[in-house]
């Protein structure tokens, strides 16, 4: 096994060294940031702050190098150089982007699963209310999707099957290798929502043979508003396409190429009295100007994770599931939901539980106060997984990180074992 040096990785990270005593484990909702994302962060700001796609003169051009080396850098990371790395916001913009950016006719047919973030099914209910035909798969209790249902579901009117590689509330992952497969067979479209995932493994696109990877930066030690849509080549509209007043040029070319969300500054090619072009790349789809900042820092980030290495990270928190969970099953009056200790190969370090007799909220709270372990409770933004589970208020939820260790798990299950006898 490749150990983590942990020690070391923690004092990247400022915040573990201003609260001794810190646990953090909600890293499902956000990391914290090491030192050297927040140097380049700052760097921008410190030394050579401007415009990116405008300028000419010195300064402007080390920004646009920065900003372009940092989508360089992202799309290595997921094998995807021959695809089209565009920055967002976050995983919601960029699932929004592929909603709104495509040309949906009556009788288009998208499949998706129960087990989503909301960010992942509103996008295709709203599409719904305007004639689009969803299929919304359900899981198993342990949050695991039967691939003969999707097998059956998605069929030759299936314009999309839009799903998560790990839920957010369950730490399941999903068979995406075999999805791309079944997509490719059929012509589908496949769009994978990696913000639970990435972070934590090696994730290529190329391996699961998907058309649209969405995830967001900040659970993976970059920036807040730092997103990102990775695109195949052909998914985009091309150099040159002529988009018209009162016309979009997706409709033009039969509906296959996906439409910037935004137009406006910097993201065309040339403008005509009455029409215009969009720039290729990542460019004709990041309108206006970007959190510059927030992608250098994202480009940072991912360096950090390839120069720690995402094998070394997930043995390290795989070791810290199988920890995590073992302790909990023997916890009397505590319920593990998702995969258990004996399937540890279904599952990634987030983990959700409960207590009899006490809301997770509950259980949040006395975790702070007690031991300052820092969890999520409540419904993960999965409302609708969580009622199918029965769980009306909601689940406690520990995820893991690089950053964390073994006696911070001891610390988590020791404080949870007194919550529990006095339930």
């Amino acid at each position: 096994m490749n150990y983590l040096n942990v020690q070391k990785i923690r004092s990247d990270f400022p915040i573990l060294g201003d609260l001794i005593d810190l646990i953090y484990l909600d890293n499902a909702a956000t990391s914290l940031t090491p030192e050297p994302v927040l140097e380049a962060l700052l760097g921008y700001y410190r030394h050579y702050r401007a415009n990116v796609g405008r300028g000419v003169y010195r300064q402007a051009q080390m920004a646009d190098q920065r900003y372009r080396d940092a989508h360089q850098k992202v799309a290595a990371f997921v094998g995807g150089e021959d695809g089209t790395t565009i920055f967002t916001r976050n995983a919601t913009e960029s699932i929004n982007m592929v909603a709104r950016g495509l040309d949906w006719k009556r009788g288009d047919r998208i499949v998706t699963t129960l087990l989503e973030h909301h960010s992942n099914l509103l996008p295709w209910m709203r599409l719904k209310q305007k004639g689009i035909d969803l299929e919304v798969i359900a899981p198993d209790r342990a949050g695991r999707i039967d691939l003969a249902d999707l097998e059956r579901a998605i069929n030759r009117k299936t314009r999309l099957v839009a799903m998560s590689h790990l839920s957010n509330s369950l730490g399941s992952i999903q068979p995406a290798r075999e999805v791309g497969r079944i997509c490719r067979e059929i012509g589908a479209l496949f769009l994978l929502d990696a913000a639970q995932s990435l972070p934590h493994m090696q994730v290529s696109v190329r391996d699961i043979d998907c058309d649209f990877l969405c995830f967001s930066g900040h659970k993976m030690l970059a920036p807040t508003g730092s997103g990102v849509l990775w695109a195949r080549a052909g998914c985009l509209a091309g150099k040159g396409q002529k988009q018209e007043s009162g016309q979009e040029s997706g409709k033009k070319a039969g509906g296959s190429a996906l439409e910037p969300l935004l137009v406006g500054g910097g993201m065309v090619e040339d403008v005509f009295e009455d029409s215009f072009t969009i720039k290729q790349g990542y460019e004709g789809y990041e309108a206006g100007t970007p959190d510059i900042s927030a992608g250098i820092g994202l480009g940072a980030a991912v360096d950090y994770l390839a120069r720690t290495g995402m094998e070394k990270i997930h043995e390290h928190e795989m070791m810290l599931t199988r920890k995590l969970l073992s302790g909990l099953e023997g916890i009397e009056g505590l319920q593990v939901y998702g995969p258990g200790s004996d399937s540890l190969k279904m599952r990634g370090g987030v983990v959700s539980f409960g207590i009899e007799g006490l809301l997770p909220h509950e259980i949040a709270l006395m975790l702070d106060q007690a031991s300052n372990i820092c969890i999520r409770s409540g419904h993960h933004c999965c409302l609708p997984l969580m009622r199918h589970l029965g769980l009306k208020n909601g689940t406690a939820r520990a995820s893991l990180y690089l950053y964390n260790t073994e006696e911070e798990i001891e610390k988590l299950l020791g404080t949870l074992e007194q919550i529990a006898r006095m339930a």
